[in-house]
């Protein structure tokens, strides 16, 4: 369970059909996921929310340091999460619903979806590398099928615009 959990809801008011939950990190793929999740949004008057996950801080021998280090990732969290929604918002014309977690990738995820009922469909991008198309994915698609009470898109990161637009 996460040790830090927040949530900035959108104030405006909107017919809200189905939310689209998009996982935010620093990877290429995430873009094209994003992407694909405003343009649903639009497309059925829904809404985008974003989950930004920070990784617990291993630090734990001194407690001020191992807080500070925490406080950074928190800060660095916001401000991603800032950039990523005023592009949402840029593109459906909404503030997306915005969550920030602590703890494992795959939980977090996971209990989100539990949690919040809203959420009708994850939207990941795979990576397009010789790796695979990512942890997340690899998880969800080998352990998780079948498990997941909603549906889970995932995005080929190496996508045009284009291209995305096409499929969404």
């Amino acid at each position: 369970m996460s040790d830090e959990t927040s949530t900035i809801q959108n104030d405006e008011s909107k017919p809200i059909g189905r939310t689209f939950l998009c996982v935010i990190d620093e990877s290429e793929e995430m873009a094209a996921a994003l992407r694909f999740a405003c343009s649903r949004a639009i497309n059925t008057n829904g809404r985008v929310a974003l989950l930004y996950v920070m990784q617990p801080a291993e630090f734990q021998h001194w407690m001020a340091i191992g807080e500070r280090m925490r406080e950074e990732a928190r800060e660095e969290a916001e401000e991603l999460l800032q950039v990523v929604a005023s592009v949402v918002e840029k593109r459906t014309g909404y503030i997306p619903v915005c969550y920030i977690r602590e703890g494992k990738l795959r939980e977090e995820v996971i209990d989100l979806i539990n949690e919040e009922k809203d959420i009708s469909l994850l939207i990941l991008g795979a990576a397009s590398g010789t790796d695979g198309p990512g942890p997340l994915v690899s998880y969800l698609v080998e352990k998780m099928t079948g498990q997941l009470r909603i549906p889970v898109t995932i995005v080929p990161g190496n996508l045009s615009d284009e291209q995305v637009d096409a499929i969404s």
